[in-house]
């Protein structure tokens, strides 16, 4: 089961509604969990202000705070629950909020996304980026809607892997799934997607069979499909198993399914690998138009210190 303790929602104050403090308010319901509205603010003319002691910017800084603490507790007043305050001046947001998880041993990240109305598509922002890459604590992005009964859960896995870590976060993924799905009352599904036949070795060797490939690939993953929903005891009904890469398919099932919440296990790669190589969950998250748990492996290490 599911046993948060500790949310922290990012509030952002561009903005005129706060999902994340709505899907936070959804969840501490049902766990019983602490909330903690967490909000970074800067402003570089403070730090330009050549004319002051770096005590007399330091204290403008904590007036600058405290006005805003204020102003961010008289905002949540309305929603008459318990939220604890928290805002630190941090000209990288990302960086203020994976500290503040790991001082204060958070659970989990509640962030709204960014609806963009012209594509009915969502938009993450750079801070989404960071936070999935880096943060070790779940991440959950929502939109701006609540979360129905009788909702879809995907849990998306690799089924056909040979990798026993991978192994592991296919396990802790569909554990993960289930416990939202007792939470909200709601249904798991399992997608997993295989690759199709290699072009340059249907063209390069003659003897090489396409069609004999593609099926032998494909009732690999059937298989070890159901080999894992059985023993987590899913219908078979509910497991999507397609030939395609992760970013087209994922997203497709997701749609005709009309998911309320994709979970994806993501690798956390950083620094020049991440540039040139990028990760496939990423690709994936990107075109998602509904909520994402970004869940890291076990043992993951956040390099921010």
């Amino acid at each position: 089961m599911i046993e948060y303790t500790r949310i922290l929602a990012i509030v952002e104050p561009e903005r005129d509604t706060q999902p994340a403090i709505s899907r936070a308010l959804e969840l501490a319901a049902r766990t019983g969990a602490s909330i903690t509205a967490f909000m970074t603010i800067y402003d570089f003319s403070y730090e330009m202000t050549t004319m002051l002691s770096g005590e007399e910017r330091e204290a403008m800084r904590q007036a600058v705070v405290k006005e805003r603490t204020e102003w961010l507790a008289a905002q949540l007043a309305p929603y008459k629950a318990a939220i604890e305050v928290a805002v630190e001046w941090n000209n990288r947001p990302y960086e203020a909020i994976i500290k503040y998880v790991m001082a204060k041993d958070m659970d989990i990240v509640v962030k709204a996304t960014r609806s963009h109305d012209s594509l009915r598509s969502v938009i993450f922002t750079p801070t989404d980026w960071h936070l999935i890459r880096k943060c070790p604590t779940p991440v959950l992005l929502v939109k701006e809607h609540d979360w129905p009964q009788d909702g879809k859960i995907i849990a998306a896995v690799n089924v056909g892997t040979e990798d026993r870590e991978h192994a592991k976060l296919n396990d802790r993924l569909t554990t993960i799934a289930q416990d939202y799905a007792t939470l909200l009352s709601g249904h798991v599904h399992l997608a997993n997607c295989f690759p199709g036949t290699p072009l340059n070795i249907a063209i390069e060797v003659p003897e090489f069979d396409p069609d004999a490939y593609n099926a032998s690939v494909k009732n690999h993953h059937l298989e070890e499909m159901e080999h894992h929903s059985k023993r987590f005891s899913i219908p078979l009904d509910n497991c999507h198993v397609k030939e395609g890469l992760p970013e087209r398919v994922i997203p497709q099932i997701a749609r005709d399914l009309d998911a309320e919440l994709v979970i994806i296990g993501t690798v956390g790669r950083v620094g020049l690998s991440a540039a040139l190589i990028g990760n496939t969950a990423e690709h994936v998250i990107d075109e998602l138009n509904c909520d994402v748990l970004a869940v890291k492996p076990e043992g993951f290490e956040s390099p921010i210190s």
